[in-house]
């Protein structure tokens, strides 16, 4: 490969011990990094540190330990800041998820639409990024916009212009579709729903682990990102929010750490980032997830984002000399994300084999049911590469793809 002599990626397997292991007798090809991705020995050796000898609650102790691990929690908060380029910890919050980030816009900037106010989303978006909102609706009678998609799976921006009226109140997106790999003009949408005075919401779940992300340069209002998909713990997830919004917008949930003063008369709010933080986080997690991020940049987004390029761009082409083979998302400048079928074979049937051969991928309609419909099939199989990923890996993909053809009659 091209970035062979750059990036070393047999040192960086060595990093993340379930690599090593078998599956039915083959070696682990792991192609699921778009569900969640594998973990480096640093991260777990920083949690195995936080419960050893820091494990103690934050920002509510006078001793040293807990000090420290408040400490910890927030010089990770002072990471993702400046890893997203955003211009205060106050606008970095803290949450189990994307899917948790984006129910809390949903329910606190949600509280101040109306009946029939609208929202703008997209065929392609997460079910995390259509239920939220959807909840709202059965609420306050909110109508989502659904822009949909041509057919190499890029967004009809002719489409996203026209759903505007003087009732839309917030666009809704994905930075980067988990099932098409389609990576959304971003700063384009910005610029037109902000030139109508709306505010933007990115599901950035797709995106965090594959490209830089630069907040500002994005212009957006809110981004969510998950620290499971970027070699990080389970469990942790960040919301970014402009901070004019957060100031504006109640707490998404009530108790311990969001409060300033309680009374049974009537309770005050901490200050940002914290009002929105309620009960004990999960510290531990969090403080680990530094040591991801510390490892992602020293790897370096750019270089990772080539390889997997690489690995995408030869994969594909191999895949098409399939007969029956049929990928799904083809837009230019793509994620290293493919859906596929072979023939009339079940996507179920098609993993299965598959992974008798060790070969992890996942099948399904991969929390994008409404996509699926308008692509007209149940699902697909997804195969999508990490950091970690070689091309013998890919080499060993094909040959499977072409050992259960056969089998499945395609």
């Amino acid at each position: 490969m091209d970035t062979a002599k750059r990036y070393d990626v047999e040192a960086l397997r060595r990093d993340f011990p379930i690599l090593t292991r078998e599956v039915y007798g083959k070696p682990l090809v792991y192609l699921d990094n778009t569900a969640t991705s594998q973990t480096p020995r640093e991260v777990v050796e920083a949690i195995e540190n936080m419960y050893f000898a820091h494990k103690a609650n934050v920002h509510r102790g006078v001793f040293s330990v807990s000090q420290e691990a408040t400490e910890m929690q927030e010089a990770t908060r002072e990471k993702v800041r400046a890893y997203i380029n955003a211009s205060s910890t106050r606008e970095i919050i803290f949450t189990r998820g994307t899917t948790e980030a984006i129910n809390l816009v949903a329910s606190s900037f949600g509280s101040f639409l109306e009946n029939g106010d609208e929202i703008i989303l997209t065929v392609m978006e997460h079910h995390a990024n259509i239920v939220p909102w959807q909840l709202l609706g059965n609420r306050k009678r909110v109508i989502l916009r659904v822009v949909p998609v041509r057919p190499d799976g890029s967004l009809d921006m002719e489409a996203f212009r026209s759903l505007f009226n003087e009732r839309t109140k917030l666009v809704s997106v994905s930075h980067v579709s988990n099932v098409l790999g389609t990576v959304n003009p971003i700063g384009e949408i910005t610029a037109y729903s902000h030139s109508l005075g709306v505010p933007v919401l990115v599901d950035g779940a797709q995106a965090a682990p594959h490209m830089h992300i630069d907040v500002k340069a994005l212009d957006v209002d809110f981004y969510a990102f998950s620290s499971h998909k970027m070699y990080g713990p389970t469990g942790v997830g960040v919301l970014y929010g402009r901070e004019k919004w957060l100031e504006m917008m109640p707490p998404y949930q009530g108790g311990g750490e969001m409060i300033s003063h309680v009374s049974f008369k009537k309770t005050t709010f901490a200050e940002l980032p914290f009002k929105f933080e309620a009960g004990t986080p999960d510290f531990v997690d969090i403080a680990a997830f530094s040591a991801a991020l510390e490892y992602v940049s020293r790897v370096g987004i750019d270089a990772i984002a080539a390889h997997e390029h690489e690995l995408l761009e030869w994969t594909t082409a191999e895949m098409m000399k399939i007969p029956g083979m049929r990928i799904f998302g083809t837009s230019p400048g793509k994620c290293a994300v493919i859906s596929f079928l072979m023939g009339r074979a079940h996507h179920y049937d098609t993993g299965m084999l598959l992974d008798k051969l060790g070969i992890a991928v996942r099948t399904g309609h991969h929390c994008a049911q409404p996509l699926m419909e308008s692509l007209g099939i149940e699902g697909t199989v997804r195969a999508s590469f990490g950091l970690y990923n070689t091309r013998a890996e890919a080499e060993a993909f094909i040959a499977a793809l072409h050992r259960i053809a056969p089998m499945l009659d395609v």
